[in-house]
């Protein structure tokens, strides 16, 4: 590990270590202020690989991550309750302090989506949509402006405030449903959606993370769409990763990550179809067919976004990333 990358790791320990002796993880100045100085430490772009790390730097790292997913459920539910007091909380979004990364990463999103698609969705799955549900409100008000929301999350008081937001409005609160359940325990209901989002925090450890996407690879319907989020370099301190050998049972289309102020890689995957002939691997464990891909076998395509101008994001694709920092 090089130099930079050795005080990357030791600014990061010391800032877990600052977060792990707080009394609480709810939005306060105190709280801003770490969690802000842990994402500036993080953005910038790295070739460092955390799964290299020591075993001392991984533990920290799950650790860190559980806390960061914490403050992030506890942060949204803070500005869902104060968006919740409005008339028309649709109309008020832009007081959540995130909501332009927001609006990049659903553009962002939107734009890979449809490189693969060969019609706009009728009916779409946000897995883990928590109290604050921006990404499905974002795609229904500005992208996919004809297509239903199902949105599942495990807290019932997380959907209570999420549906609070959209009840008054007329359009979305048509298009939005909201479901409490384990997404673990949603089976037959999976094949009825085209695309299924997977949020970044579902999963908040490697396995945990895959046991979820075999479980999509069971019942999503063949050929439809799984959009994931992961995280690269330094950015992996805040969100785990997904690997695209971790999606057995799909073909990966297409891995991105931002070098701007969005912190998640986005991954596309299409859940296969049955095997017609003995060429394709099959998953004896029941995932379907299985084929190498990525770092596995290269089968990522190399997409290149054709975005309007001014609303370009800059992005690399992951063996340019790798490149580029070797």
């Amino acid at each position: 590990m090089g130099c930079q990358d050795q005080l990357l790791v030791s600014k990061v320990c010391e800032i877990y270590y600052q977060i792990s002796k707080l009394e609480t993880l709810k939005p306060s100045e105190h709280v801003d202020m770490l969690f802000t100085q842990l994402v500036l430490t993080c953005m910038p772009p790295s070739s460092i690989d955390v799964a290299k790390l020591c075993k001392r730097v991984q533990e920290i790292r799950s650790k860190l991550i559980r806390l960061c997913g914490q403050a992030e459920g506890l942060l949204e539910a803070h500005f869902s309750t104060i968006l919740g007091s409005f008339d028309n909380p649709i109309d008020h979004l832009n007081i959540f302090p995130y909501y332009s990364n927001y609006l990049k990463l659903s553009h962002l999103e939107f734009n890979i989506l449809m490189q693969h698609c060969a019609k706009v969705p009728t009916r779409v799955a946000f897995l883990g949509s928590g109290p604050l549900p921006l990404t499905s409100i974002v795609l229904a008000s500005y992208h996919l402006t004809a297509t239903t929301f199902h949105n599942y999350d495990i807290d019932p008081s997380a959907n209570s405030m999420a549906s609070r937001l959209v009840s008054s409005d007329p359009d979305l609160s048509g298009r939005m449903r909201f479901h409490t359940t384990d997404v673990m325990n949603v089976t037959s209901a999976l094949k009825d959606y085209e695309v299924v989002f997977l949020a970044a925090l579902v999963g908040m450890d490697k396995e945990a993370k895959v046991r979820v996407i075999d479980h999509l690879a069971k019942h999503m319907a063949p050929g439809a769409l799984l959009m994931l989020r992961s995280a690269h370099g330094a950015r992996a301190f805040l969100y785990p990763v997904v690997d695209p050998c971790d999606l057995r049972g799909f073909e990966v289309l297409s891995v991105f990550h931002p070098v701007d102020e969005v912190v998640n890689s986005v991954v596309i995957a299409r859940k296969y179809p049955m095997p017609v002939n003995s060429s394709v691997l099959v998953d004896h464990q029941g995932l379907g067919p299985m084929i190498l891909p990525a770092k596995c076998s290269d089968q990522i395509q190399c997409f290149n976004p054709c975005f309007n101008p001014l609303h370009q994001i800059n992005m690399i694709e992951e063996l340019t990333v790798e490149e580029q920092l070797s």
